[in-house]
């Protein structure tokens, strides 16, 4: 079966982060792809941890660079999450398949990946005014439930 989304997290720093989206994949049927140099060792403590025992649920993959990343996913329509958007995210129409692409905590996607996309292809979760961005695990779990949501919570029980 094909994984409802792909989430891709571009270089991400913080393991309980990337451990709460582990499960977050697992209970949602959303396949997790994370992009080199990790801020963290895949064996670390603290993500597993926070996936608890759902690793085994979720397929992860580990990509040395983002275009590793893409080439595995042809089929793909890339949308890249954001503050920099102005695209608000719940407008876009997701379809089975699609990719959401993250950025490190820190710091954010990087303007050259920005850039190589079209502005529809860059969106942002609506905030309050003069907030800085919601916490990676956060915007993630938002994002994948939306796009699940639209797609009926398909797989559901």
């Amino acid at each position: 079966m094909s994984p409802l989304v792909h989430v891709i997290l571009f270089e991400p720093e913080i393991p309980p982060n990337t451990g709460n989206i582990i499960r977050l994949c697992a209970n949602t049927g959303a396949q997790l792809h994370l992009v080199r140099p990790l801020g963290f060792d895949i064996d670390d403590k603290q993500l597993r941890r926070a996936g608890l025992d759902y690793h085994e649920f979720s397929e992860m993959k580990v990509h040395d660079n983002l275009n590793d990343c893409l080439q595995t996913l042809p089929a793909s329509r890339l949308f890249a999450l954001t503050t920099k958007a102005s695209n608000h995210f719940h407008k876009a129409q997701f379809q089975t398949g699609d990719a959401l692409l993250f950025g490190p905590e820190s710091r954010g996607l990087p303007a050259d990946i920005l850039a190589s996309l079209k502005p529809e292809q860059r969106l942002r979760l609506p905030m309050m005014p003069d907030n800085r961005s919601l916490n990676l695990s956060n915007s993630v779990a938002v994002a994948v439930y939306e796009v699940w949501r639209q797609l009926g919570f398909t797989g559901a029980v």
